[in-house]
């Protein structure tokens, strides 16, 4: 018979074992009360830092000890494939290896697989593992013209449609609101989502978010098998609960079967996903679902200094209803305000600068001090709102020769230098003896170019020396975290450590400075994070509509501050282009929060005197000053007068350029200049005719390129 749940308020006069003193010493008062409430519902809300996945690790790993759970008995679900890992490596680390973590969509699929031949009958279909190719048959089907950056929009939709648990038939209802994708209205969208819908039976495929609405189908209507998996699960843990949405909502009330016996664990002020269907009212209503249920607050901040979590906190309690936009009376809940508990360390540096290659300049000269001061090029970040802006800051590094890795590139484990030396690990662990498994290792790796010390060399050497690096630092990080077990860490452990990281991508830390958009670099935290380009337009993003836009683009700026551990610089530019007329301005998150003198050259710039207007064209249209470079003269307007376009337009244009020039394997620029781009934004042409009238686009480009820049001038759609 389980045990109960030890008292908390008991728990020093208690006869514990070792391991019992492993799993709690180190526990703060909040985290040990989360550990040690291992029945009934309990709600955890866990602001940045707070150490949320030691809280329900070490609460899983008390609960298999104390013999209150049983570990296969327990599902750990959370939203990325890399957090599960990190979860389940932490649950062996405690000795707890036989629970369950698992992604919503890993657990659904793994139940789907087991129960289809028995409740469905026949094999289980493919499943489509990206949704571009049937969105663009689904059109043609359809006679709607599409480009690349359209159909990735459609298929965003479609996503959003099915995780919220609409149906094509009543798409167009629960549409009303929201901006239609690609241009196309809501009763066009609603028939491309049925016809894509017919496609994938036609090719007897399921995407992703069938998965789960198939497992809620067959849990809900197959009796057998819901009380299968109910008596197989008795104990769930959800993290990120502020992020579910309805379908994952929905499909965690089928298996739990009207039972409580839940620990949720979130954080409403994280919330920045709501573009995809992520809601937290299932968070903030948890209370009022189980009424009674203990409410732990975990406000301890150890991940980052005073300073960055003062800076933190004042932007959340900064928040105002923007004026002007609708839904003034969008939820805000009080956030949790967070108590550093690290010591002391450098103020936030706000940095303006004159045009966004200065800025990158700026950023890469800082990362190089911070490098020669000691800091690892692997614990610094460089975070941004839109992928389109990481391209100046790649060359900036790479012109200081500081190597960067982009989050998103190529996975690790698909890297052939990792599965050689896997191969090689995995042959040596069938004859090795020697436990010493971090040395093992390395003389294994050396046969493939791994050395104690950095190549001087860069390029591919650099990377793949890197790829082994990280390797050889994962076995020591483990062989450390398993010391003093009754059975030492051996290399065939370590194996199979590396075969179920590649099943789950989760990539060990890779030496280089990290690229990253906000929303990647959710989960992740660095010693040194740059947040760049915060500027009106793109902090908040142009396309916000309403309050709630508004808030989550707050969030999300939260979300960048709180990854960053000691040293954290914010920076935006005041002119895209060098020499440029000083035009933008500091985002308006930033008010109250940066320095009074840190916007000074922005205010100082905008009352600069115009030139005297020169005689003869040709002459800018704003200020009638004399245009003397080509570039100039393709815009029809001179560097300092402000530009005619939205800021985020021009950036998805660069963003398109980028993945042409990339696929085409040609600079960026023999697709369309800058210059070009910018003209083609400020011009907004709406059919070939007028955009062929831009300076830079000839027959050719018109031909070759026309119509995916008229779907992004014209539809809105985001390449990035």
């Amino acid at each position: 018979m389980a045990r109960p749940c030890p008292n908390p308020g008991s728990w020093r006069t208690r006869h514990v074992t070792t391991l019992e003193e492993k799993i709690l010493g180190g526990l703060d008062d909040e985290q040990r009360e989360v550990a040690t409430s291992l029945n009934g519902p309990l709600c955890v809300l866990a602001g940045a830092g707070t150490g949320k996945t030691r809280a329900i690790t070490h609460r899983i790993a008390y609960g298999v000890h104390t013999g209150v759970y049983k570990p296969n008995q327990v599902l750990a679900v959370t939203f990325t494939a890399r957090a599960a890992g990190e979860m389940r490596t932490r649950l062996r680390d405690l000795e707890a290896g036989g629970v369950q973590a698992r992604t919503f969509h890993a657990a659904a699929l793994r139940q789907l697989q087991y129960f289809w031949p028995q409740s469905i009958g026949g094999q289980l279909p493919a499943i489509v593992d990206h949704k571009a190719q049937l969105v663009a048959e689904a059109a043609r089907r359809l006679r709607i013209g599409t480009d690349r950056a359209s159909i990735r929009d459609l298929a965003a939709e479609i996503e959003w449609a099915k995780v919220s648990m609409h149906t094509p038939e009543g798409y167009m209802a629960a549409a009303v609101g929201r901006s239609a994708p690609a241009g196309l209205d809501h009763t066009t969208v609603s028939r491309l989502f049925q016809s894509y819908e017919d496609v994938k039976t036609d090719r007897h495929m399921i995407d992703f978010e069938d998965v789960l609405l198939l497992t809620v189908g067959v849990l809900d209507e197959d009796p057998k098998v819901g009380a299968a998996v109910r008596e197989q699960y008795r104990h769930f843990v959800v993290d990120e609960y502020q992020d579910v949405s309805p379908l994952q909502q929905r499909l965690l009330d089928l298996w739990l079967g009207g039972r409580d016996e839940l620990c949720v664990v979130g954080d409403s002020s994280q919330t920045i996903y709501s573009f995809t269907g992520a809601t937290p009212a299932h968070l903030l209503g948890f209370t009022k679902r189980y009424p009674g249920a203990p409410v732990v607050k975990l406000v301890r901040d150890y991940r980052s200094t005073p300073q960055v979590v003062h800076l933190a906190n004042r932007l959340l309690a900064a928040r105002r209803p923007e004026p002007g936009v609708a839904g003034q009376g969008a939820q805000w809940p009080a956030p949790l305000e967070l108590l550093a508990q690290r010591e002391t360390g450098p103020d936030p540096e706000f940095t303006e600068c004159s045009d966004d290659e200065a800025e990158a300049a700026h950023v890469a000269q800082r990362i190089r001090t911070l490098m020669d001061g000691g800091v690892a090029a692997a614990q610094i970040a460089v975070l941004f709102r839109t992928n389109g802006q990481s391209q100046a800051y790649e060359q900036a590094l790479a012109s200081n020769g500081i190597g960067y890795q982009l989050r998103g590139g190529e996975r690790f484990f698909q890297r052939r230098e990792v599965r050689d030396a896997i191969l090689q690990l995995r042959a040596a662990s069938r004859t090795a003896t020697d436990d010493a498994v971090p040395q093992v290792c390395r003389d294994v790796l050396a046969s493939l170019g791994y050395a104690a010390e950095a190549p001087s060399a860069g390029g591919a050497v650099r990377e793949r020396w890197e790829s082994l690096s990280a390797l050889v630092a994962l076995a020591d990080e483990l062989a450390v975290a398993r010391a003093g077990r009754e059975t030492p860490f051996s290399l065939a452990e370590f194996v199979a450590e590396l075969d179920e990281r590649a099943s789950t991508q989760h990539a060990p830390t890779v030496q280089g400075v990290t690229l990253a958009s906000l929303h990647s670099a959710k989960g992740l935290e660095w010693d040194a994070v740059f947040l760049v380009g915060l500027s009106e337009g793109l902090m908040p993003i142009s396309f916000a509509e309403d309050q709630a836009d508004y808030d989550e683009e707050r969030r999300l700026l939260y979300v960048g501050i709180t990854r960053a551990r000691v040293h954290l610089m914010l920076s935006w530019s005041l002119s895209r282009t060098p020499g440029g007329r000083a035009s933008r301005r500091p985002s308006r998150f930033l008010d109250g929060l940066r320095p009074a003198t840190a916007g000074r050259a922005g205010k100082d710039a905008a009352r600069a005197p115009r030139r005297r207007k020169a005689a003869g064209p040709p002459t800018c249209r704003g200020c009638g000053t004399l245009l003397a470079t080509a570039s100039e003269r393709k815009l029809g307007r001179c560097g300092d007068c402000p530009p005619g376009y939205d800021e985020a337009v021009f950036e998805r244009l660069r963003a398109w350029r980028l993945r042409v020039s990339q696929e085409a394997e040609v600079p960026a620029f023999v697709v369309f200049t800058d210059a070009t781009l910018m003209a083609m934004a400020e011009a907004n042409p709406a059919d070939a005719s007028a955009l062929a009238k831009v300076p830079g686009v000839g027959a050719g480009k018109l031909e070759r390129y026309g119509r995916d820049v008229l779907d992004i001038l014209t539809a809105g759609a985001d390449p990035a």
